[in-house]
């Protein structure tokens, strides 16, 4: 893609990934303007962005990717969507998974509708790896088997396959990031380590699932914003991309290097029932995004430092979240079935 003034629309914007991504494109791209379109469901946050609203190349509108009449007021005008908007928390969609189908199937399909109907230069539609299931060795491709294992993972499974198949039909421009497990500032504490790290800040029991044994590779949110702006530029239409750090680690020893980095006692590990249909092992094979020049600038120990210090720093932030009503009877359901 050629370098010129863009305009994106990001959904999804509030939420922990999309709200680093707007915040690293507009240091990057000072003169790129964004639109950031979000529903504002209880992981969507605008205090995400409060030190970027002054920005005049940024705007929000809240609004709903299932909302015909609002894409298509809203996308007229743009060049590039990038799409955070999703449903993403495992646990939530072994409960019901109604919503995860709203949002990442049906949301999904009426944003690539209305993109028909305009000139896009770019169509990013940001996936996960849970899409490939479990793989005890080795690293999976782009191009391998699908095999979800949880209702997310198969929602976000159909997602991809529906966006591809909008630009083998319609040659719509589409490109798929496939991220491992990303951290970092601004992750609502549902995520194992903002979690983890609240809860030691406040001397809670560190709920951990199962044996701990099961393997997952972290990548700094950052780095993922990097890679996913190489994507954006240089990546090939139509091209699926799978982004990882590479920095695999097991549960149990990720919760000793939290509890270690923050010295607290390991005594606040809490083993818990593990959940139905819980992937042993992630793992990412990255040449494709490393043709593209990309590689981590962060390493995860001081990646990890860095994000300790900002819950640490920024309590208010999320006392609130977990103070709040909808959160407190989430995480005391959650508990009644894991004892």
């Amino acid at each position: 893609m050629r370098p010129g003034v863009y305009k994106i629309l990001v959904t999804g914007g509030a939420g922990f990934i999309g709200s680093n991504f707007i915040r690293y494109i507009l240091h990057e791209y000072p003169q790129y303007k964004i639109i950031n379109l979000d529903k504002l469901t209880y992981a969507g946050n605008l205090d995400n962005l409060r030190d970027i609203d002054i920005n005049q190349n940024y705007k929000f509108i809240k609004g709903d990717i299932c909302d015909s009449k609002i894409l298509n007021k809203i996308m007229k005008d743009c060049n590039i969507i990038v799409n955070f908007a999703a449903e993403t928390h495992v646990d939530r969609s072994i409960i019901s998974c109604n919503k995860f189908l709203r949002t990442n199937v049906d949301g999904l399909n009426q944003l690539l509708k209305v993109a028909l109907k305009h000139n896009l230069k770019r169509f990013i539609h940001i996936s996960t790896d849970e899409v490939y299931g479990s793989i005890l060795e080795g690293r999976f491709k782009e191009n391998d088997r699908l095999n979800p294992s949880n209702p997310y993972a198969a929602s976000k499974a159909a997602g991809d396959l529906l966006a591809l198949s909008y630009y083998k039909t319609n040659k719509l421009p589409v490109l798929i990031t496939r991220s491992s497990n990303n951290f970092g500032p601004y992750q609502y504490p549902e995520k194992i380590i903002p979690l983890f790290i609240t809860n030691a800040l406040k001397n809670k029991p560190l709920p951990l699932y199962g044996d701990g044994l099961n393997v997952r590779d972290w990548i700094f949110v950052e780095d993922n914003c990097q890679a996913i702006d190489l994507v954006m530029h240089n990546g090939k239409i139509g091209e699926i991309y799978n982004i990882g750090a590479g920095c695999e680690k097991i549960n149990k020893e990720l919760t000793k290097i939290i509890l270690s980095l923050m010295t607290k006692p390991e005594g606040l590990i809490k083993y818990v029932k593990d959940r139905p249909g819980h992937d042993r092992r992630y793992a990412l094979n990255c040449e494709k995004i490393q043709k593209l020049r990309w590689k981590p600038k962060y390493n995860f120990k001081d990646a990890l430092e860095l994000t300790i210090h900002w819950y640490l720093k920024n309590k208010n932030w999320w006392q609130e979240i977990k103070n709040k009503k909808q959160y407190k009877l989430h995480y005391k359901n959650w508990y009644s079935k894991r004892h």
